[in-house]
């Protein structure tokens, strides 16, 4: 009941915002406005679902990297599957590393899914190692394929995960307080 009365308030809310900005020019700009709301809000949950993404990926590795102890297996089936997972979670941070809501909508994500790896004080220094990453390979567009593929072609990519070993070793080290 309390669904339909906060629908009925939203319909007439609309219906006489509509008609009082009855102008094309008016109802243009309103389409604009709500257009680029939608947007923002579209962009915001990209960002925090990549970030979740990424952060459960860098768990995993994490996890690993301890048992091997201390080392980052690029031959490991499963070090090699993360990786191709985080690197397509990061995606976006290429085209949106600028951006300061991309960027703390997906480092909440990460903060909320790699029970407590990724924390507020760190979240930056391992957002910033991310974005080094992605920004600076061509190896990535190869990496994010292979995920669309299927599992089964990740093993051709074992090159992309050593390519990834320096920087994954360093970026897993960072965490060695937890």
């Amino acid at each position: 009941m309390r669904k339909i009365i906060i629908m009925a308030a939203a319909i007439m809310m609309a219906g006489c915002g509509f008609m009082q900005n009855s102008t094309t020019n008016s109802a243009s700009s309103q389409s604009t406005t709500a257009a680029t709301q939608q947007t923002a809000a579209t962009q915001t949950n990209t960002a925090m679902s990549a970030g979740q993404g990424a952060g459960n990926a860098l768990l995993s590795l994490y996890n690993q990297y301890k048992a091997d102890g201390n080392k980052y297996d690029y031959k490991n089936m499963q070090n090699i599957l993360n990786t191709v997972t985080l690197v397509a979670n990061c995606e976006g941070l290429k085209e949106n590393y600028k951006d300061k809501t991309y960027l703390s909508e997906f480092g909440k994500g990460m903060i909320a899914s790699s029970l407590g790896l990724v924390t507020q004080s760190n979240v930056e220094t391992v957002t910033n190692s991310l974005v080094t990453m992605v920004k600076n390979s061509d190896t990535v567009q190869n990496a994010t394929s292979t995920v669309q593929q299927g599992a089964s072609q990740a093993a051709s990519y074992a090159n992309t995960a050593s390519q990834y070993a320096g920087a994954l070793s360093s970026l897993l080290g960072a965490f060695s307080g937890k």
